[in-house]
């Protein structure tokens, strides 16, 4: 009898830690990618007596927990730097004594030196462009993202014009239109476009000129001919020639020489036709701009990080690496969202989001914790219940312990 003391308390000691348990679960409802714990029970062995016919158990061994990695609900937050995991894997990120750990939570941000971290100030790992070309294959570092910088200048060495030459035009009648292109300085500049309609049929003259105003010395339009064919598509220059080049030289703000190249062809289909429609200009294009200050850097699905300029260019800064893990239950947690290797963790597998096995890296949206408040609350009042009928237990063994004391005689 005596023995149910013991059996008691160690069913009131493992509700206890089960309790703990749900209180944890609950108390990280709203935390960022949390992973509940299940409370798994195991009894003790049992006591044989009468020669084997009665076996009474000695109660419930400490109770063992296991993470449950199930997904947590996706929440769109339109955050920038915020990106969740829609399936498996982790993100990666190194704390401040340079040791790695797998983290769900990605609610990051970027410190005074521009590396993106956590919310709680571990390094994301993943890839930094070199030379302009990312290596997905290599190993992974801490991605850093410029801070106020401003985007250098490109000059402009293309540039075209999708417009249509009215085929009904008459000879010696002009059509003109212009780009905006950029010198090495970033400067604008205006090109002009002048088409002229000649007496040969299907055929016209252009001049494409550079303003003089812009330059030290005049320049040198650039001419030529243009013909289609009776169809209204462009036949000479032919597809697959050497575009026309405009040179540009002694520009007055000291930027370099220019040497622009005017495409007429977009693969081979012409950017410039010859219909009985009104001369018109339906697009433009060039791939100079201005230089241009930093406004914004992003995570975007997939997980690169983009940095935006005032110019509207958009460049890959880096990407985040997700590590793949067989048997996430066998992690360890070391707070702050994070978990750690355990001697049973399979070895992770780096790479790139929605490959081998890992899920989808969402960019703008977080995901929620996987804790569910009604299962929490329902298992916290099954473990009061039996934290209850253990402490009866105790008390009625209590009880029958003082009655047998009584039966002494005085």
């Amino acid at each position: 009898m005596f023995s149910s003391f013991s059996t008691a308390l160690s069913a009131l000691n493992a509700d206890s830690t089960a309790i703990d348990v749900v209180g944890n679960n609950l108390a990280n409802l709203n935390t960022t990618g949390f992973k509940t714990s299940d409370v798994s029970f195991q009894d003790l062995v049992a006591q044989s007596l009468s020669g084997g016919q009665t076996q009474v158990g000695s109660g419930v061994a400490a109770p063992t927990t296991q993470m449950d990695f199930s997904q947590g609900s996706i929440q769109s937050t339109g955050g920038a730097l915020d990106a969740a995991i829609q399936g498996g894997g982790f993100f990666i990120v190194q704390n401040s004594n340079g040791a790695t750990e797998y983290t769900r939570a990605g609610n990051f941000q970027v410190d005074s030196q521009g590396n993106l971290i956590t919310a709680t100030g571990e390094a994301v790992q993943g890839w930094t462009p070199v030379n302009g070309a990312l290596n997905a294959s290599g190993p992974t570092g801490n991605i850093t993202v410029p801070m106020g910088s401003l985007q250098a200048a490109k000059p402009t060495s293309n540039m075209s014009v999708d417009l249509n030459l009215n085929a009904a035009a008459a000879a010696g009648e002009t059509f003109s239109t212009s780009v905006q292109v950029y010198d090495s300085l970033g400067t604008p500049h205006v090109v002009s476009f002048t088409f002229t309609k000649t007496s040969t049929a299907n055929q016209w003259q252009y001049s494409v000129s550079f303003p003089n105003s812009d330059l030290t010395a005049p320049g040198t339009p650039l001419t030529g001919t243009l013909t289609f064919d009776s169809s209204g598509v462009l036949t000479s220059p032919a597809a697959g020639s050497a575009p026309p080049s405009l040179a540009v030289s002694n520009l007055a703000d000291g930027a370099a020489n220019m040497n622009i190249n005017w495409n007429l062809f977009n693969g081979t289909t012409p950017l410039i036709t010859q219909f009985s429609q009104a001369s018109a200009t339906s697009a433009e294009n060039q791939d100079g701009s201005p230089a241009a200050n930093l406004t914004q850097v992003s995570i975007e699905n997939g997980g690169e990080v983009l940095a935006q300029y005032s110019s509207g260019n958009q460049v890959v800064v880096g990407q985040i690496a997700m590590a793949s893990i067989l048997n996430p239950e066998s992690l360890i947690s070391a707070g702050d969202n994070n978990f750690t290797l355990s001697a049973n963790t399979a070895l992770p597998a780096v790479g790139l989001p929605n490959t081998g096995g890992r899920g989808q890296l969402l960019g703008g949206a977080l995901e929620s914790s996987n804790a569910d408040i009604a299962t929490e609350f329902t298992n916290l009042i099954v473990f009061q219940r039996s934290y209850e009928a253990n402490a009866k237990v105790v008390t009625t063994v209590d009880q029958l312990s003082q009655d047998t004391i009584n039966l002494k005689p005085q």
